[in-house]
């Protein structure tokens, strides 16, 4: 007889392994915490044994509309309580979740319908006209269901039903199935990566239920949690938070838009005790009117990622009470994969040593195998002395499945046996991570990565732009702006305004990608005709000190 003996008759079985899946955890809450507040919207308020119970619905609805496994429903909405309830009932039935981004323009909605091949859109009537453009372009539109939320300011109705409505076509008691596969995609996210067309990120159960709990050890959630959603749930599902507030029973506080006269008040109304966004929305908060600032007696924690956090904002935040933690994550890893978690020691620096050790990207997640910095030709780990410059590769169970249709960008994502990040950075000695760069030209803005060879695109089909090149700019308000360099055609020099360009764009693109600066002249060069993006760059960054 030969192997361990451990390998004989101790098989897996029903009783000692089930597959490891996020929508578990909306049932074990409203089994613990029936009567809790679940999710606050508005007046609103929903119990963990009401939102099961709607959720239960939804799934059933969506199986009587032939939604099935391995189908696609696409969500177009802001943080509403729709969008919450999506994220439990759509992978619920094997179906697989696409929530997109809002601030997208119709013919990129559009591709995304059409790539992911979505069987059926929620669409919330605000965004109905951005959604009615996209859809009028399609051969085969899917069915849309209308989200008629009491709080939208305006739009249009679209669909044949209205979201309550298509819920009440659902059974209550549907059952609800064990997932027979944790490898089963869950949700499909798109980024704009470094081409035009942005790239299907295809996620799993195992991962969304572990980098969910990761989120849960690392941000410190309980059930006393009540998490304010500033960051949007289309973004890589809600950095998985969608999920890991429901795991501790904790509640969910839904806001329609960042805005620091609204989040203020329900920091204080509601006893906020976690919240997450991009530099961004740290900085509204900082620099909002003295009016709409309002006290409040607890201590907030605040997640962001991007770009690092001035010292300015970080003291900023803990002087208005929030204790800001710094995080590096991408849409290939579920959001967070990386954390700057915080040295006792640290506590006896000054403000200024604070922030510096504060604005590191940190180290891996606890859900998190692995993270390296290194040579991407070589592999091989560069010297932990904060000073050599390699590339981020992550490894672990929080790591996408891969790009839909899309091999050979998995492959080169996944060259070596690690996740290819394309972000530059150093290992600090304490084993702490550091970006420096980022080696794909992508620009974050407002928290949103946006492709700079898109950008290029459109403006070179500007009639008067011979050459274009775009850059990430350093901005006050949304930590990064397209940055445009170009080169017009001689009979057109002298002749067309920077607004000009900037208009055509916004004409051509979603506004946010549209760029915020023009420079006009000859764009720098390699011997062989290659523009020096480089040197474009520190042209945004000014001389040095």
């Amino acid at each position: 007889m030969s192997g361990s003996i451990y390998d004989q008759g101790l098989d897996k079985n029903a009783a000692n392994h089930t597959a490891l899946s996020p929508i578990s955890f909306l049932k074990r809450a409203a089994t613990v915490y029936p009567d809790k507040v679940a999710v606050v919207h508005g007046e609103r308020r929903i119990t963990y044994a009401n939102f099961h119970r709607r959720v239960s619905q939804f799934a059933s609805a969506l199986v009587k509309r032939g939604i099935g496994k391995g189908d696609t429903v696409s969500l177009f909405a802001p943080n509403v309580p729709a969008m919450l309830e999506a994220h439990y009932a759509v992978p619920l039935i094997g179906a697989v979740l696409n929530s997109i981004n809002t601030r997208l323009d119709a013919p990129t909605v559009r591709f995304i319908l059409e790539h992911g091949e979505s069987k059926l859109v929620i669409s919330d009537r605000d965004l109905n006209p951005v959604m009615k453009e996209a859809l009028a372009a399609m051969d085969a539109p899917p069915p849309v269901v209308d989200i008629d939320d009491a709080l939208a300011d305006g739009g249009e109705l679209i669909g044949a039903v209205e979201y309550e409505q298509f819920l009440a076509e659902g059974d209550a008691d549907f059952a609800w199935e064990a997932v027979d596969d944790e490898w089963r995609a869950i949700a499909l996210n798109y980024t704009s990566g470094t081409t035009g067309n942005p790239k299907g990120v295809v996620y799993h159960h195992r991962g969304a239920y572990l980098n969910a709990l990761g989120n849960v050890i690392d941000f410190g959630l309980s059930p006393q949690a009540v998490y304010l959603w500033t960051l949007p749930m289309f973004h890589c599902n809600g950095w998985c938070y969608t999920w890991a507030v429901t795991a501790v029973g904790g509640t969910h506080v839904c806001l329609r838009k960042v805005d620091p006269a609204l989040i203020f008040p329900m920091i204080r109304d509601h006893g906020v005790t976690h919240m997450c966004g991009a530099p961004i929305v740290l900085t509204m908060l900082i620099n909002a009117p003295k009016d709409v600032i309002c006290d409040f007696p607890q201590t907030v924690e605040c997640a962001t990622g991007g770009a690092a956090p001035p010292s300015a904002v970080i003291a900023g935040m803990e002087r208005m009470g929030f204790h800001v933690t710094h995080l590096y994550g991408m849409t290939e890893c579920y959001g967070p994969s990386t954390i700057c978690a915080w040295q006792d020691a640290w506590d006896a620096l000054d403000l200024e040593g604070r922030a510096g050790k504060a604005a590191r990207q940190g180290v891996n997640m606890v859900t998190l195998e692995g993270q390296r910095i290194v040579d991407p030709e070589t592999m091989a780990d560069t010297p932990a002395d904060g000073e050599t410059i390699g590339e981020l590769v992550l490894r672990g169970n929080t790591v996408m499945r891969g790009y839909l249709k899309n091999p050979d960008a998995t492959d080169a994502a996944f060259q070596g046996g690690w996740l290819h990040t394309g972000d530059l950075g150093v290992m600090h000695p304490d084993g702490y991570i550091e970006i420096k760069d980022r080696s794909k030209d992508i620009i974050i803005t407002g928290g949103e990565n946006v492709s700079s060879l898109e950008i290029e695109e459109v403006l070179y089909k500007h009639p008067d732009v011979m050459e274009a090149a775009v850059v990430a700019a350093p901005h006050e308000k949304w930590g990064e702006t397209p940055s445009a360099y170009v080169t017009l055609k001689p009979d057109s020099e002298g002749q067309v305004a920077a607004q000009t360009i900037i208009d055509y764009c916004r004409d051509h693109m979603a506004h946010f990608k549209a760029p915020t600066k023009v420079t006009f002249g000859p764009l720098p060069k390699t011997a062989t005709g290659k523009i020096q993006k480089f040197a474009l760059r520190d042209r945004e960054k000014g001389p040095a000190a």
